[in-house]
């Protein structure tokens, strides 16, 4: 049931993308503004339909832990797979824009959450603010000319049997259908996983979810990366990131009948990991516009670490405290000295323009 899920949720996510990136262009919006909206918001479809799905059936921490495990899955499992494969180049507008948007939104969220829970005014903010973020966008773009070319290629519009709008409304129809069955299976099987396993819900959603919803960022960006198409794969998991505190959680707070309690773990914890690495790659994106194949190493690295973690505390094992004085003595006197090396190292504004 969970293979089955996961499978639909990737379908799902990859016709809803198709058709409602076709129909938007056959209305008159430009490419540029369908892949930074509807390819990075549609690929954190699949947290969307889980998140809300979960919070409808009463179970908050598999919403929660979904948001919170996939925005720390994104930066350092799927930029550091993709940073294996090749040097990641970035752009400066991901640089001086998308990124900072991105911290600002998980500060906003650690904000919202500092009190244990997130209430239905304050998701409505969250949600208020993404529509406002699509809509600058529009501006902004319709304000600059750009290459739109990797647009038009991550969306395949070279196809021909989904040109005409009916097929594309059928597109959005069966992608919707699939990811909310999809969800459905995904959250079944992973409570089923958490009582078999003596794990929490919580700690499900942290990993085993988070990592299976974030499957269509792992695909997007990774053959973006093989195409020689970088920017798009930064871009991608910059903004499915910001879409899912924004958006997936937004909308989940809005809806969920009993609002989101944040389990304590998440507070003292999850959610710290979260801003880190949010504003921790600031600073080798800023000064090297580059993350170079040993720093992909290395968010890998972490990613591992991190999820050992996890899987350890929930079972109280005994070689926690040992991982705890790992992730103490070595993991941060590493992360600290990755963004000094990255901060000595010759800024690309120096060098000459490609």
């Amino acid at each position: 049931m969970f293979l089955g899920g996961l499978a639909l949720l990737i379908g799902g996510a990859e016709a809803l993308v198709r058709g409602a990136g076709k129909l938007a262009i056959s209305f008159g919006v430009s490419p540029l503004v369908v892949g930074l909206t509807v390819v990075a918001f549609g690929t954190s479809s699949p947290e969307l339909a889980v998140s809300v799905q979960s919070a409808f059936n009463g179970k908050v921490d598999i919403a929660i832990g979904n948001v919170v495990g996939s925005n720390i899955f994104n930066v350092w499992f799927v930029l550091g797979a993709c940073a294996l494969i090749a040097p990641l180049m970035i752009n400066r507008q991901i640089i001086r824009q998308e990124v900072p948007i991105m911290i600002a939104a998980t500060l906003l969220l650690v904000g919202f959450m500092w009190n244990g829970d997130v209430s239905r005014v304050e998701a409505a903010i969250m949600f208020a603010l993404l529509l406002g973020y699509t809509a600058f966008l529009v501006i902004q773009s319709r304000n600059e000319k750009k290459n739109t070319a990797a647009e038009d290629a991550e969306l395949d519009l070279t196809s021909t049997w989904d040109r005409h709008w009916s097929m594309q409304v059928v597109l959005i129809a069966v992608g919707l259908f699939l990811l909310v069955q999809g969800s459905n299976w995904l959250v079944e099987a992973a409570i089923v996983f958490a009582k078999s396993m003596g794990v929490s819900e919580l700690i499900i959603g942290l990993t085993i979810i988070a990592a299976g919803t974030s499957m269509p960022e792992v695909a997007t960006s990774i053959l973006a990366t093989m195409r020689g198409q970088r920017d798009i794969a930064v871009g991608n998991v910059i903004g499915s990131s910001t879409f899912n505190i924004l958006g997936v959680l937004g909308l989940t707070g809005i809806v969920a009948p009993t609002g989101l309690v944040v389990a304590p773990s998440i507070l003292s914890f999850d959610m710290w990991v979260m801003l880190a690495v949010a504003v921790a790659a600031f600073p080798i994106f800023l000064t090297g516009r580059q993350i170079a194949r040993w720093e992909g190493a290395i968010f890998l690295g972490y990613y591992v670490a991190y999820t050992t973690y996890l899987i350890l505390m929930s079972q109280q094992h005994d070689l926690l405290p040992m991982l705890s004085n790992v992730m103490f003595w070595f993991v941060v006197p590493i992360t600290v000295l990755t963004i000094v090396v990255s901060l000595m190292r010759p800024s690309a504004r120096t060098l000459p323009s490609s």
